[in-house]
C-alpha cells in the first residue's frame, strides 16, 4: 500500500477525537489475557514499529515471556484516530504493536534481536512494498534505562548491517509516546485469518552482540 512519505505538522494533523476505539472482545484471542490495562505488577512495556503491524504483532505473542500484545497507532499527532486517517499519512502516527512483557523471564535485548532482524530498519517511510510514514521503523520505550539499551542494539546492529551494505538505520528511538489502540478487527489478525497479508521480511543480517 502506498501512502504519504512526508510527516505532517502538528497544525497539518487531523484532528481525532476524543472518544477511545472501542476494543471487543477485550481478550486476546491467542493469550487470553485482557489487552487494555491494569496489567499484572512488574509487567514492561514497549511499542515497536516495523511495517505493517499484523505480522509484527504475531511475531511477538509467539516469544516466551510476552504477556499480552496489541495493535495501534503512536508517534504521531492525531488521538484516537481510525485506521482510514492513519493510511492517509495525515495524522503522523505508524503502526505499532504494544508488546507487554515478563521482564524476569525476557529482556528487553532479547526482544530488540527479534526487532532488529524481522524487518529493514533502514528504509524510512516504508517498509518493502508498503509505502507511507505508517510504515516506519520506531522503538518506544517506558523508561530511560530501556531506552539506553535500544540506542545501544541501534549501534550493534548498524555496524553489522553496514557491513553487508545496508545503509544507515533510519528507526526513530524514544521514550514511550501515546498508543491508541487500533480497530478490533486488526488485533491478532493473523490468527483470525491465517492466510492474511503478513509484510515481514528481514535482511537476512543477524544480531551478534560484542559481548
Amino acid at each position: 500500500m502506498a501512502g504519504m512519505k512526508v510527516m505532517p505538522s502538528a497544525s497539518e494533523a487531523l484532528a481525532g477525537r476524543s472518544v477511545e476505539m472501542t476494543v471487543a472482545p477485550p481478550n486476546h484471542v491467542v493469550l487470553n489475557k485482557c489487552l487494555k490495562p491494569p496489567y499484572p505488577e512488574g509487567m514492561s512495556t514497549l511499542l515497536l514499529g516495523m511495517g505493517c503491524f499484523w505480522g509484527a504483532e504475531r511475531l511477538f505473542w509467539q516469544q516466551s515471556g510476552v504477556y499480552v500484545t496489541a495493535v495501534g497507532y503512536a508517534g504521531g499527532y492525531t488521538p484516537n484516530p481510525t485506521y482510514e486517517e492513519v493510511c492517509s499519512g495525515m495524522t503522523g502516527h505508524t503502526e505499532v504493536v504494544q508488546v507487554v512483557f515478563d521482564p524476569s523471564q525476557l529482556g528487553i535485548n532479547e526482544l530488540l534481536v527479534v526487532f532488529w532482524q524481522q524487518h529493514d530498519p533502514t528504509q524510512g517511510m516504508r517498509q518493502g512494498n508498503d509505502a507511507g510514514t505508517q510504515y516506519r521503523s520506531v522503538i518506544y520505550c517506558q523508561d530511560e534505562a530501556m531506552l539506553h539499551e535500544a540506542l545501544a542494539s541501534r549501534d550493534i546492529y548498524q555496524l553489522a548491517i553496514k557491513a553487508q551494505g545496508y545503509a544507515e538505520i533510519t528507526t526513530e528511538i524514544a521514550l514511550m509516546k501515546p498508543f491508541y489502540y487500533a480497530e478490533s478487527h486488526h488485533q491478532q489478525y493473523l490468527a483470525k485469518n491465517p492466510h492474511g497479508y503478513c509484510g515481514l521480511a528481514g535482511t537476512g543480517v543477524a544480531f551478534v552482540s560484542g559481548d
